[in-house]
């Protein structure tokens, strides 16, 4: 039976119903603030900058004036956000729709919907004081006491925990992260000590994810929500490094109920450093995917002509909707998704 057949419609329309709910709530968060709400095109000339992540490529028809171009719909309105920035605009946020290739399970949908925001002359520690303040404002919009995740809750009213990447790891898997940012096979070996498969041909950052998800994720946003904070530097792209630790970057994870929902850092200002970290990565996904995407020339542009310090964030829209009411599969929470076969 498909989806919008009445029988199966039914099953989401309460979730549908608190979505529509939730969006105006974020939406008044932001506006009560002075925030603009920004729209920015889909189509981009290179989707991300993360060699993990892969894009839906289309191609732009020839003509006489405009050579044939290959785009890519975005997985992020990162880049183009970051030139209003540039342009002047203070704060801002887009909800929108973005599309990652590749993604689909409970948790992941090839397209979905999130929430990027933006403040000039901060740090994530601002952007993490902004998630406290939107999931509260959120739960108490809808009336709800905790957001949950099958037999896990998280309440957002009470003091949130905060964790670092290198604590998290000590905690929760008992190793020592610092002792072995530069030492693939020492991480394995400590993997393999806590009883993790890592097999030979693993790289540093297989192992890193091995032990996120065994060990760390499962574990955070359990009773309050968890900001995990202070990643490696290489394992953060847009993201400035922390002064007084250069081994580390200023990105944070926010979790709710084990499931990661947002994705923040203080931003990467420079540009000469940025392309230098865009090549990096590109040559890492040609190395693992046997493909590469073209650097954004006008962002790198942008940059040289002077990006402002700013902190910024991405949110999944369905995952906090999933959370709001209790849904175990992100397609409960969207009106249409491709990733959804029911016959």
């Amino acid at each position: 039976m498909s989806w919008w057949q009445p029988q199966k419609f039914e099953s989401r329309r309460q979730n549908l119903k608190t979505r529509m709910a939730l969006i105006k709530a974020v939406r008044r968060f932001f506006d009560d603030q002075g925030f603009w709400e920004v729209e920015t095109p889909a189509l981009q000339v290179s989707p991300c900058a993360e060699a993990h992540l892969h894009g839906f490529k289309t191609r732009l028809l020839g003509t006489d004036l405009q050579p044939v171009t290959d785009l890519y719909l975005h997985t992020s309105p990162e880049f183009a956000m970051k030139k209003l920035m540039v342009a002047g605009v203070e704060r801002l946020y887009q909800i929108c729709h973005v599309y990652r290739n590749g993604e689909s399970s409970s948790l992941h949908s090839p397209e979905f919907s999130m929430i990027e925001w933006y403040r000039t002359g901060v740090d994530y520690e601002a952007i993490m004081e902004d998630c406290i303040g939107l999931l509260r404002a959120v739960a108490q919009d809808l009336g709800i006491a905790a957001y949950r995740h099958k037999d896990k809750n998280a309440d957002p009213f009470k003091d949130w925990q905060k964790i670092t990447v290198a604590e998290a790891f000590q905690t929760y898997a008992d190793i020592d992260l610092e002792r072995f940012l530069d030492d693939a096979e020492g991480l394995a070996a400590a993997a393999r000590e806590q009883g993790l498969r890592v097999t030979p041909d693993y790289s540093w950052d297989d192992v890193f994810f091995a032990v996120m998800d065994e060990r760390i994720e499962p574990s955070l946003g359990h009773g309050v929500p968890t900001i995990l904070y202070d990643y490696p530097a290489h394992m953060a792209a847009l993201s400035r490094k922390k002064t007084d630790d250069p081994r580390f970057a200023e990105r944070f994870e926010l979790y709710v109920c084990g499931i990661e929902l947002a994705n923040a850092f203080s931003e990467l200002t420079d540009a000469a450093e940025q392309r230098a970290r865009f090549e990096a990565e590109m040559a890492l996904k040609k190395q693992l995917y046997g493909q590469n995407y073209p650097v954004d020339e006008d962002f790198l542009k942008a940059l040289e002509y002077g990006m402002p310090e700013s902190g910024g964030i991405a949110l999944g829209i369905d995952r906090l909707v999933m959370l709001a009411t209790g849904a175990e599969d992100i397609i409960q929470t969207q009106w249409v998704s491709p990733s959804q076969i029911d016959t």
